[in-house]
Order: C-alpha cells, then sequence, then structure tokens
C-alpha cells in the first residue's frame, strides 16, 4: 500500500454549514479524487444544529415536533447507525476521502488507519481515550450515542475503564464509486437535553450523560483550540496541503443537498430526486 503522505491531499477547514450541505460535500469530494487526484480531510460543524439519521433508521424514531420548536435541521446520512444530533457548538466533526485502492481494504484496518490522527488529537489534548476494549449493550438503538458500543469504531474515555467507558466519538464508513469516506462526530460538549429530546421515546437526561463524556470535560480545553488540534493532526496524518472548496464544488454540494440530502423523500423514505425534481 502506498503511504498516505505520497499522494495529493488538502485540508480544508471547512465554515458552519447546514446538515444536508455538509453530507453533499462529501460526495462531492468523492468525485474530486476520482476526476482530480486529490484526497480530503476536513474539519466542520452544522449550523443550524442537526440530527443526521442513519442510513437504515426509521424516520418515526424522530420527535418531529420537537426539533422543528427547536430550530433543528434533520438530514440523513449515507452510513449506518443511530441518529447524531450534532450541536452547533457541542459537536466537532470531520471527514477523511481518498481512493478505495490506497487503503485497506478490511474495513476495520481501515478504521483503525482513518481513526489514528483522532486518536492522536485526543492525546495532544491530554483526553485519555481509546477505541473501546469492551462491548457494551444498547441503551437505545436509534441513538448512535446510546446504542451497543462497538470496539471497531467507537472511541472512548477513559481507555483503561472497560465496561464503565464513555463514548467520546462515533465513526462510520461507506463507499462511493471506489472511494472510502469516513466520517465521525466528536463530543466537545454534552447537550443532553436535546441528544435525548429529538428522539420520539421517553429517555432520561442522566441517561446520556452516564453514557457520554466530552473534550471539555476531561480536559477543560476551549473548544476553538480542540478544532485546531484535531485539524493539525489531519493535517500531519497525510502531510495535507491547506485548502478550499472550488466554485464548481460548492454549486455541485447545493444542488446535491436540494434534490438529496435536504429533501422529505431521502430524509424520511431514502429516496433521492431525480435532476430538476423537487
Amino acid at each position: 500500500m502506498t503511504a498516505l503522505t505520497d499522494r495529493d491531499w488538502r485540508l480544508i477547514r471547512d465554515e458552519p454549514r447546514d446538515g444536508a450541505t455538509q453530507m453533499a460535500l462529501e460526495e462531492v469530494a468523492a468525485r474530486t479524487v476520482l476526476e482530480d487526484d486529490v484526497r480530503t480531510v476536513r474539519t466542520y460543524s452544522w449550523e443550524p444544529s442537526t440530527l443526521s439519521l442513519g442510513y437504515r433508521q426509521d424516520a418515526d424514531t424522530v420527535d418531529w415536533e420537537f426539533c422543528e420548536r427547536e430550530g433543528i435541521d434533520v438530514t440523513r446520512r449515507q452510513t449506518g447507525g443511530g441518529g447524531i444530533y450534532h450541536d452547533r457548538y457541542a459537536d466537532i466533526s470531520y471527514t477523511i476521502v481518498a481512493p478505495a485502492d490506497e487503503v485497506p481494504g478490511n474495513l476495520m484496518d481501515c478504521y483503525e488507519l482513518f481513526c489514528e490522527p483522532i486518536l492522536e488529537a485526543f492525546d495532544r489534548l491530554g483526553v485519555d481515550a481509546a477505541f473501546a476494549s469492551a462491548e457494551q449493550e444498547a441503551i437505545y438503538q436509534p441513538s448512535c450515542y446510546l446504542r451497543d458500543i462497538n470496539p471497531a469504531h467507537d472511541i472512548v474515555g477513559p481507555s483503561d475503564a472497560d465496561g464503565e467507558a464513555e463514548k467520546i466519538s462515533g465513526n462510520a464508513q461507506y463507499r462511493q464509486r471506489d472511494v472510502v469516506i469516513q466520517h465521525g462526530s466528536i463530543s466537545y460538549a454534552l447537550e443532553p437535553r436535546a441528544h435525548v429530546g429529538v428522539f420520539d421515546a421517553a429517555i432520561d437526561e442522566s441517561t446520556f450523560v452516564d453514557r457520554v463524556t466530552s473534550i471539555r470535560d476531561e480536559a477543560g480545553i476551549d473548544r476553538a483550540d480542540a478544532v485546531e488540534t484535531i485539524a493539525g493532526a489531519l493535517r500531519e496524518w497525510c502531510d495535507a496541503d491547506e485548502s478550499s472548496w472550488k466554485g464548481d464544488e460548492l454549486e455541485a454540494a447545493r444542488e446535491l443537498a436540494d434534490r438529496k440530502f435536504g429533501a422529505d423523500a431521502w430524509v424520511r423514505d431514502r429516496e433521492v430526486l431525480e435532476t430538476g425534481e423537487q
């Protein structure tokens, strides 16, 4: 396998965007890998705060009235798993996009490789975190942070707490046109009211607090410093150049957000509208 640093990578420190556009940009980045031979790592946030549903998640698990009342957007990811409430402040997200033939074909090996910079960032922040060493049973399956903890891709802290460890990051992968896309949610702070409120279920806020931890709780780091540390670890991991989205990429993402990730047909039923269909 070719070393990551022997390829062309870019780091995008993305501005806050709505959830549909953030998901669309990942598919656009996959297109850029194939057409321009440029790989992408990025950090990003969500504005407004957004609930992203897992690919196969039932839309009936959402408390739509709560989301509307609180001004929370809803989109659907290409990856599986449970829904994640991405608070505009409390969530830090990242993406890695690379050709499938340049990374391990084994899913677990690829997770291990792609999570290297995330674990390095936690180390630099003084957060004792690692892949979960033990499985934990689900508390509420439709919620990513409350479903079963999987040692393959869930990062928890402290690292030696075994079955008592608290989740701090969830990571997921999918493949799009021979490109591997990994994205992840990193808990900077806890917003338990919204994390449980977006779901149509009676979940006590304390349940969330007992299962999840955050960078701020573990290390007391300022959010801007945390984002900078994560971006720096991603950049050094693949020797990426500082960059930004091109105009045609943003235009393509807006079109894709309109007909897919922001459309009710996709969010509620996983149906993709044809071009020109609204």
